[in-house]
């Protein structure tokens, strides 16, 4: 059985998209009577920041008992620490190579400035290295939101 446009299960995100920026549209448009919706709406927003916030610090602990339950039932600690070794400095390698040298170069080439001068952003991507928890960019956007706003000045309504 072949699924046709219809049948096939899922959330519609392009429908989604399109119905949130007519009603942003359609609530600016009212003007003072739509500011309400639009305080509300920004009042969640700083929840939900809030929460992965919480979320962030302290998914990484529950990470550890997780991993921590699976090397206790292993038979040949050996054998682990040595892969995991060859993985870190592998992962370690990679990530210096890249941010230390192939970015930077990118950077260089396309503003001609200095990379390693480029002010106050060094928080957020020093973050992803908490934990592989926090790798993904939903738990890292509160940091680098707070900190694009407060150390780069950058207006609310852009980050």
């Amino acid at each position: 059985q072949i699924p046709v446009g219809t049948e096939i299960e899922g959330m519609n995100i392009l429908g989604l998209v399109l119905f949130a920026l007519v009603l942003g549209v359609a609530l600016k448009k009212l003007g003072q009577e739509g500011e309400d919706l639009i305080r509300f709406f920004n009042s969640f927003n700083e929840a939900t920041m809030v929460l992965v916030t919480w979320i962030m610090w302290y998914v990484p602990i529950g990470i550890m008992f997780l991993v921590g339950s699976k090397i206790v039932e292993m038979e040949d600690i050996v054998l682990l620490v040595t892969s995991l070794g060859k993985y870190i400095f592998a992962s370690i390698l990679g990530h210096v190579i890249h941010g230390g040298i192939i970015l930077p170069l990118i950077y260089f080439a396309a503003t001609r400035q200095n990379p390693y001068l480029m002010g106050h952003s060094e928080h957020p991507g020093a973050l992803c290295f908490i934990s592989p928890s926090s790798v993904s960019s939903s738990a890292t956007l509160p940091s680098m939101m707070k900190c694009i706003e407060e150390n780069n000045g950058v207006d609310k309504r852009i980050s």
